[in-house]
């Protein structure tokens, strides 16, 4: 019977445990710690303590945040090199280049070969928190009307055509563009060319997908010149 017991203390295992992190609490960040405090464990059946420490490392769950680096390019394309080098060369803002993005992923939703004035425009209002988005929408000028406007113009694209990943611009929408970083500089103020610009460069080109659909819309010289007075916010 002492033989049985023996044998029965020797393979016992430990049923219950109590373990706890220790968290300081006077930091508003809690980074967790690095040791694992165990109390003693003590069987159930037996009563014999079993004295156990470990220490476990958690360096890889550290709360400390991690930076990450994020490149945001701020040159759209230009028919004007000669700007890449100068001191003037006035950078676009967030929007506009967000913008520009959400253009060329238009153009290649319709399946088109090019970014047109018309995908520009598009563009614009899938960007959506610009005062000339906004501004369009207050007139009427939605982005499902825009696409619909579009496809009736310049026709649907064949089913088994693909897009280039970044479609080339027409040279209206390039025009579209270099205007607007000409009235930045003409205006001789300091700041980004805003998306407003781009709404008006892309009204600037008469024959024009993108001002043939804004037109169609009921967007005018008149309603222009009241945007242009905020040419130079893109809040």
């Amino acid at each position: 019977m002492a033989a049985a017991r023996a044998l029965f203390s020797s393979t016992c295992l430990p049923i219950s445990t109590t373990s706890y992190l220790s968290f300081p609490t006077t930091s508003s960040s809690i980074p967790i710690s690095s040791s694992i405090r165990t109390t003693s464990l003590k069987s159930s059946l037996l009563g014999c303590p079993l004295p156990l420490s470990s220490s476990l490392s958690f360096a890889s769950l550290s709360s400390t945040p991690r930076r990450r680096s994020t490149t945001v390019f701020v040159m759209l394309p230009t028919a004007k090199p000669e700007r890449i080098e100068s001191e003037k060369t006035t950078k676009w803002s967030a929007r506009a280049v967000k913008a520009f993005s959400m253009a060329e992923l238009e153009a290649r939703k319709l399946k088109y070969p090019n970014t047109g004035t018309e995908a520009l425009l598009m563009g614009i209002l899938v960007e959506g928190t610009s005062e000339a988005a906004k501004f369009l929408r207050a007139n009427g000028v939605t982005l499902f009307q825009v696409r619909d406007e579009t496809v009736k113009l310049l026709g649907k694209s064949d089913m088994y055509f693909f897009s280039p990943e970044h479609p080339p611009l027409t040279e209206p929408a390039q025009r579209a563009l270099d205007w607007a970083v000409d009235e930045k500089l003409k205006s001789g103020k300091e700041g980004e060319i805003t998306v407003t610009l781009l709404l008006l460069g892309i009204w600037s080109e008469k024959d024009s997908a993108g001002h043939k659909i804004l037109a169609s819309l009921g967007f005018n010289d008149e309603k222009a010149s009241e945007l242009a007075k905020s040419a130079n916010k893109d809040y």
